[in-house]
C-alpha cells in the first residue's frame, strides 16, 4: 500500500523556524553563500537551540505518543542544500523530534513543496516563501523572532487566532478600513445571521478540531483561542459563523481594541496568528507568534 498523510494533520516548517539560526544565517548575508556552505559543515555536529516554532513543533509530534496510528506529520522544507541541511537533521536527532521527511532546495523556495505534502500550515522566517504558500492555497505566516525564548512549559498544546483575515475572510475587514468602525459595527450587525467566509487558516483549524474530537472535550491536549479586536455587537456573527462550520473554538477573547499580548500570555499560548502586524509586535513580546500576509491590510 502506497505512504498517505490522509487523515493527518501535516505541518511544513523551515529550518529557521524550527532552530534558531540566525548567526550563521548573518554570514550567510554579509559573507555568501560559499562562507555560509562552509561555516555549516565546520558546526555540524554543534547542536542549534530551539527556534520560535520548536515548542509548538515538539507539542504536536507529543500528539503521537503511544499511538499505532499519528495524527500529526511535520516537514521539514529548508533552502539548505542536503549537504549544509545535515547540522538541522543532526539537531532533529538530538531533540528527539520525529521528523523523517525533508526537502532542501539549496538556495530556491521550497514553496511548490508545501501543497504537494499536502500541508495544513507552512511557517517560514521568509516572507516571500509564506506569500506563495497563502497564494498556493496553504496557511502560512511568517514568524517572529522576539519570543524565542518564551516556552509555556504546560502539556496542553495551546494555539490563539485572530479572526478576521485569519479564521474568516478579509470581507469585513475591508469595510472597516473603507468606511470606518461605525460603518463596520452596522454592516456586521445587519449581516449578524449570515456566515463569514473561511479564511486562510480555516482548514487548519478544522484539522486542529478533527483531531480534538478524538478525545474527551475536558481532557483535550489541544486547547484553541480565538483573541480579536472584535466587540459586540460585532460579535454575534462571529459566533454563529463556527456554529455554521461545526468547528470549536474553546475561548474567545473580544478585546475591543485592546493590546492582545497580556492576553495571549494569559491564555499561555504556545503560538498566536494575526494578519497585522502592530498586534503581531504586541503578542510576540510574550508569545510566539506568526504574521500571516493576508487580506486588505496586507496589500
Amino acid at each position: 500500500m502506497p505512504i498517505t498523510f490522509d487523515g493527518k494533520l501535516v505541518i511544513a516548517i523551515s529550518s529557521r523556524a524550527l532552530f534558531d539560526l540566525d548567526e550563521s544565517h548573518r554570514i550567510y548575508e554579509t559573507k555568501g553563500l560559499e562562507a555560509y556552505s562552509a561555516y555549516q559543515r565546520q558546526h555540524e555536529n554543534e547542536i542549534l537551540q530551539p527556534g520560535v516554532a520548536f515548542n509548538l513543533v515538539k507539542k504536536l509530534l507529543a500528539l503521537n505518543n503511544d499511538r499505532v496510528d499519528p495524527l500529526v506529520e511535520v516537514i521539514l522544507l529548508s533552502r539548505n542544500s542536503a549537504d549544509t541541511g545535515l547540522r538541522v537533521f543532526n539537531s532533529i536527532k538530538h531533540y528527539e523530534l520525529s521528523i523523517i521527511r525533508a526537502a532542501f532546495s539549496n538556495g530556491a523556495s521550497p514553496y511548490a513543496y508545501v501543497p504537494v505534502f499536502g500541508a495544513h500550515l507552512f511557517l517560514s522566517s521568509n516572507p516571500e516563501d509564506v506569500r506563495q504558500a497563502l497564494q498556493a492555497g496553504c496557511a502560512a505566516a511568517t514568524i517572529f523572532n522576539k519570543a524565542a525564548a518564551l516556552v509555556n512549559d504546560t502539556p496542553q498544546l495551546r494555539i490563539a487566532f485572530d479572526g478576521d483575515s485569519v479564521l474568516f475572510s478579509d470581507e469585513a475587514e475591508r469595510i472597516y478600513q473603507e468606511q470606518g468602525l461605525a460603518a463596520f459595527a452596522a454592516s456586521e450587525l445587519a449581516a449578524a445571521e449570515t456566515p463569514l467566509q473561511g479564511g486562510p487558516f480555516k482548514p487548519f483549524l478544522a484539522a486542529l478540531h478533527k483531531i480534538q474530537q478524538e478525545f474527551p472535550a475536558d481532557n483535550s491536549p489541544i486547547r484553541t483561542a480565538l483573541v480579536t479586536a472584535r466587540s459586540a455587537p460585532s460579535h454575534e456573527r462571529v459566533i454563529k459563523t463556527l456554529r455554521s462550520w461545526n468547528i470549536r473554538l474553546d475561548e474567545a477573547l473580544f478585546l475591543g481594541g485592546l493590546a492582545k499580548g497580556e492576553f495571549l500570555k494569559a491564555f499561555h499560548a504556545d503560538f498566536f496568528f494575526d494578519d497585522q502586524t502592530t498586534h503581531c509586535e504586541s503578542a510576540a513580546l510574550h508569545v510566539a507568534t506568526g504574521h500571516v500576509p493576508h487580506g486588505v491590510t496586507n496589500k
